[in-house]
């Protein structure tokens, strides 16, 4: 038999058994469509979040008040409350040569109002360097001038959804904004931003760092946002920094820095991990499938048994039924496969079409391992039906006619 051959006399033994090939080939297509989507939807999720992260800005360093860090053992009943972070920890960074740009940053809720309207929204205290370090986009105006960095301003800028809610039938720019007991006149607004790591940019009023600890009654920043001078600079500025606060704090070293590459890879490697799990519970699904092939494919040797010794009978060998056998099973396997690539896909559309927001793609590698491992388990589960049917003695499957 030439390989033609063995492939006509299979697809033909698939063609005179419709429902029971339509069966396996919808086991099969719902394993793999369960693989593809679940395995679409952790990268996806993976993409986001680091995408989200290198949003930030390049080469960033996150400093925060406190040290974190994980240790055994009980935790002290009593321990020393770390110290804040201050503007003028915030200025001392600046001695650093391998640091280009901080943005200490001081965050309250408070409402806002203008012209008798009135809302709850984020109150951001900053400075000039925040928007190169963040990235950030003017639709109009100005963003914060460039002067001392304790020096109170009364000047502000806002976000599209307040500008849109505040002053919806005329320009913003020029205009008071009265935060809680304090006005400040609007000089920029924002280019609409949207979610950025759980920071709402449409719905925030940015005012200077120092009129916000005025507004809020603190000396204490938040965080300081660091921008490096380059990637290696990144790493050497990191260790400046703890040496520069552990000075100041009376050698304490209190502080937590989280790079931007650190996030990135953490995430990465756990979102990682967690698309592979998903896909594998998924591809219990195609464990299924291949025993219901397998079932299927023991169900046609006894019902073709007569065939098979007819077969026999004429010279067929052993090796020629076994793949006979094995070519039905990757035919059926390949069939589920390309139908469940196809669910795959429109699930994902729809899922789209739903999530604008969320980009929702197959990895090619997905779409070929999912190929791969639906042939592999057609395989490996028609493997006994087929050298069943090899081992049939031909007088004895012929007698059974």
């Amino acid at each position: 038999m030439l390989i033609k051959d063995t492939l006509t006399q299979a697809l033909g033994a698939i063609s005179t058994q419709r429902l029971r090939a339509g069966l396996i080939i919808l086991a099969m297509s719902i394993g793999i469509a369960s693989v593809s989507v679940l395995t679409a939807l952790g990268e996806s999720a993976r993409r986001y979040i680091v995408n989200e992260f290198e949003a930030l800005g390049t080469n960033l360093v996150i400093v925060l008040p406190g040290r974190t860090e994980t240790l055994g053992g009980q935790p002290p009943l009593f321990g020393e409350t770390p110290r804040d972070l201050t503007l003028e920890d915030a200025e001392a960074l600046l001695r650093s040569r391998h640091i280009a740009a901080i943005a200490p940053l001081t965050v309250g809720s408070a409402p806002v109002s203008a012209q008798g309207l009135e809302r709850e929204t984020n109150v951001l205290g900053s400075t000039h360097a925040l928007r190169r370090v963040r990235r950030l986009t003017m639709a109009q105006g100005s963003f914060l001038p460039q002067t001392e960095i304790d020096k109170t301003l009364s000047v502000c800028v806002i976000g599209q959804t307040i500008r849109n809610e505040l002053f919806a039938k005329q320009s913003a720019l020029g205009q008071w904004l009265r935060i809680n007991d304090r006005r400040f006149r609007v000089i920029g607004v924002l280019a609409s931003e949207g979610q950025s790591v759980g920071i709402d940019f449409d719905e925030i009023v940015i005012i200077s760092v120092a009129s916000a600890q005025v507004l809020f009654d603190t000396h204490s920043l938040f965080r300081i946002l660091v921008e490096a001078k380059s990637k290696p600079d990144m790493y050497q500025a990191v260790d400046e920094i703890r040496g520069i606060i552990k000075a100041r704090h009376e050698g304490e070293d209190d502080v937590t820095l989280i790079t931007q590459d650190s996030v990135v890879s953490t995430f990465d490697k756990i979102l990682t991990a967690l698309t592979l799990t998903v896909a594998g519970i998924a591809g219990i699904s195609l464990v299924v499938a291949g025993v219901l092939v397998m079932n299927v494919m023991l169900v046609s040797v006894t019902q073709r048994t007569a065939e098979i010794g007819l077969l026999k009978a004429l010279g067929a060998t052993k090796r020629q039924l076994l793949w006979l056998f094995l070519a039905e099973a990757a035919m059926l396997s390949l069939a589920g496969a390309v139908l469940g690539v196809i669910l795959g896909y429109v699930t994902l559309a729809i899922l789209q079409a739903f999530y604008p927001d969320f980009p929702m793609e197959l990895p090619g590698w997905a779409l070929l391992a999912a190929l791969a491992v639906s042939l592999i388990t057609g395989l490996l589960f028609g493997v006994l039906p087929a050298r069943k049917a090899a081992n049939l003695d031909p007088i004895v499957a012929l007698a059974k006619r």
